[in-house]
């Protein structure tokens, strides 16, 4: 088999400088996905614990199948922004009942699993992922409904989390509620629109309007059982198709609901696939501290694939994209890896066929980023860089197999796009901590903005402020790379996790097992015209 080789040499300064870099990144994601664990604080966690609950994560883990591995999504939501990190909810992939299903579970000790806009960018988010891949949801509730001070920026696209309930149960995708508190207001809609709903006796309170709300709009005088207690719901309203006794019964009872689906996927399981021959640990000291520095992509697809097994497709062609065929967790798939950063018009037609090859054998593709762009000049503009960069656009997003993309160096620019971007709809994108994202670098776009302005003061006939011109490059340049870190991306969701490069190859295994939840399958002749 053509296995790939390695020349990294773990003992060279340079493979030890870069793996302490990697480390040091890691350590400070570390800091910031603790903020997420930690949810509301450690007298919130008490005091919810106090009152016999329960914490959000603790309810995932009874809920999973024992021993079995949880993929979180979007841990770092509202990072940066004036919101808890986490974004007072939970989501993820994980096996309940021997059935992959997305979980969600809002997160009680921060302002009661109130949902602010993150929140609900989070929630449809999993929403999306457990659509393209026909995926049971079920959602742990206990949220006081719409964070109001926030009310502007949720009302109005909230809705779309019931839209997506009922969408779901149309496509013929289960949707399970377990309420084990508040779900009030529009949170109410979240049992109401599922197609199977459990409650908590004397725990759950579901109404459209609280005691408070009734007795302002209708001056009836109620208390929270008789309006929307889990006992009512259960023997009156029929809400509750199950009443369970405490937290651990109704997630016993969610189990059994999945059991009983007759849940099949569109694919079986591979047989057991051999690990790659290069130690996973390795990916460490790969990537350079400095991006501008190129790095052979085929030494993490040899740390990655099975047995390091790869069939490069046009090894000798547009050399700066690595394309080739392999297996992972015995799942075949095509790889699209950028080597030397740019991509030149030979990289994008390579590309494009690469993808047409792809659709017409039904297999995913896996892309792995680190590239600054297409070619720019005027040498590459009269070779039709525009045109063949369009191409590989093209096939990019007419393709409908699954992509699943990873962020390891640099996305700059439309190479971003073309290589499977937030925007094109990978069905899971993950980004390494020494990824960087943006239009391009903070030094050249500091340089553009130099010399746009240095011509608009020749043009008038003014002299140049050469001292404000440092002051503006030096304030633009720490503004990009503020905006470029993965953790303020991954804070916009624009990514689902910032991962150890260690755990790629589990990560990308359990997407795919995912991914062929529901049927894989490619374009046809589907895609736009080829510009030639």
């Amino acid at each position: 088999m053509p296995r790939l080789p390695t020349s990294l040499d773990p003992a060279s300064p340079e493979y030890t400088a870069r793996r302490t870099a990697m480390l040091d990144k890691i350590a400070a994601l570390d800091a910031e996905h603790a903020k997420a664990l930690a949810g509301g604080g450690e007298s919130a966690a008490e005091r919810h614990r106090r009152r016999g609950k329960l914490l959000a994560r603790e309810r995932v883990e009874l809920l999973l199948d024992p021993d079995t591995p949880f993929l979180e999504l979007s841990p770092l939501a509202a990072w940066g922004s004036d919101y808890p990190v986490g974004a007072s909810m939970v989501t993820g992939v994980g096996v309940v009942s021997g059935v992959e299903c997305v979980i969600t579970a809002n997160d009680p000790t921060v302002r009661g699993g109130a949902s602010n806009p993150w929140t609900l960018k989070k929630a449809l988010r999993a929403h999306e992922i457990a659509r393209a891949n026909r995926l049971p949801c079920i959602s742990l509730v206990e949220s006081g409904g719409a964070d109001l001070p926030s009310q502007k920026d949720v009302f109005i696209p909230g809705g779309a989390l019931f839209r997506d309930l009922t969408r779901l149960s149309a496509a013929g995708i289960p949707t399970v509620a377990v309420v084990f508190g508040n779900s009030t207001a529009g949170g109410a809609y979240v049992p109401g629109m599922s197609d199977h709903t459990i409650m908590v006796k004397e725990r759950s309170k579901v109404f459209l309007g609280g005691p408070p709300l009734v007795r302002m709009a209708t001056g009836e005088e109620s208390d929270d059982e008789s309006l929307g207690g889990a006992e009512m719901h259960a023997r009156t309203s029929g809400l509750a198709d199950c009443l369970a006794l405490d937290e651990p019964d109704a997630l016993r009872h969610a189990r059994r609901v999945i059991a009983r689906l007759n849940w099949r996927k569109a694919h079986p399981d591979p047989p057991p696939a051999q690990p790659p021959e290069h130690p996973v640990g390795e990916l460490l000291g790969i990537v350079p501290e400095d991006l501008k520095t190129p790095f052979d992509p085929r030494e993490v697809i040899a740390r990655i694939v099975d047995a390091s097994d790869f069939d490069e497709f046009k090894p000798l062609y547009g050399a700066s994209l690595v394309t080739g065929w392999a297996a992972l967790h015995g799942y075949p798939v095509g790889v699209l890896a950028n080597a030397q950063g740019v991509l030149f018009s030979a990289e994008s037609q390579k590309a494009a066929q690469f993808i047409q090859l792809a659709n017409q054998r039904d297999l995913p593709l896996i892309f792995l980023h680190n590239t600054t762009g297409y070619m720019v000049g005027s040498r590459y503009e009269q070779g039709g860089i525009i045109k063949h960069g369009a191409m590989m656009i093209n096939a990019v997003a007419n393709s409908t197999v699954p992509h699943l993309s990873v962020l390891m160096g640099a996305s700059y620019g439309a190479g971003h796009y073309g290589m499977c971007g937030r925007a094109y709809d990978p069905r899971f994108l993950f980004a390494w901590p020494s990824a960087r994202s943006a239009v391009m670098g903070s030094q050249p776009l500091a340089g553009v903005l130099s010399i746009v302005a240095r011509a608009s003061a020749a043009a008038k006939g003014r002299p140049y402020d050469e001292e404000a011109d440092a002051g503006l490059r030096a304030m633009v340049e720490a503004q990009i790379d503020a905006e470029s870190l993965p953790a303020f991306l991954s804070g916009r969701l624009y990514d689902d996790g910032v991962i150890d490069p260690r755990d790629t190859r589990t990560v990308l295994g359990l997407c795919l097992s995912a991914i062929h939840t529901a049927p894989v399958e490619g374009a046809r002749g589907g895609f736009g015209v080829f510009r030639m």
